[in-house]
């Protein structure tokens, strides 16, 4: 049980750590004026009998050393759609038609861009799976402490 424990805890601990990593990838990438194009919000319905889902759709055009661009992302993994209207909507507004924001552009890939940051989360959480990797190394501990 103790070696499950101490498997299963490193290998969340390990996927907490790469989500950690990705999201801090465009933090170091290069902030920019952006001008939105448009923002609006698009309701699907992924199968016929389901509930619409509802996604914010935009453009928006920066310049990058002389050439313009023009990008869609607004987080590097795009959230999935969802089924409450008002909160697309609340996302939507947030990017007016017009509005200069700003914007992170990849210095490799001066074509990738996003308009905001992914969280930081999973390094605040990654305790949790640890509790595991070290509740199991106890276990093992004892384990052998008495076999001895």
């Amino acid at each position: 049980m103790g070696v499950t424990l101490v498997i299963a805890g490193s290998f969340f601990a390990w996927r907490m750590w790469l989500s950690f990593e990705k999201a801090q990838v465009t933090r170091a990438w290069t902030e920019l004026p952006c001008r939105i194009v448009s923002s609006r919000v698009v309701s699907e319905r992924p199968t016929p009998n389901s509930p619409p889902a509802h996604r914010v759709a935009l453009r928006y055009e920066y310049e990058n050393g002389g050439v313009k661009y023009v990008g869609t992302r607004i987080r590097q993994v795009e959230a999935a759609p969802t089924q409450h209207l008002e909160n697309a909507r609340a996302k939507q507004q947030k990017y007016p038609p017009g509005s200069v924001q700003k914007c992170f552009v990849d210095p490799a890939a001066p074509d990738t861009s996003v308009l905001e940051h992914a969280s930081r989360a999973a390094l605040y959480s990654i305790w949790f799976p640890l509790l595991f990797v070290v509740g199991g190394l106890g276990m093992l501990r004892g384990a052998f402490k008495s076999g001895a």
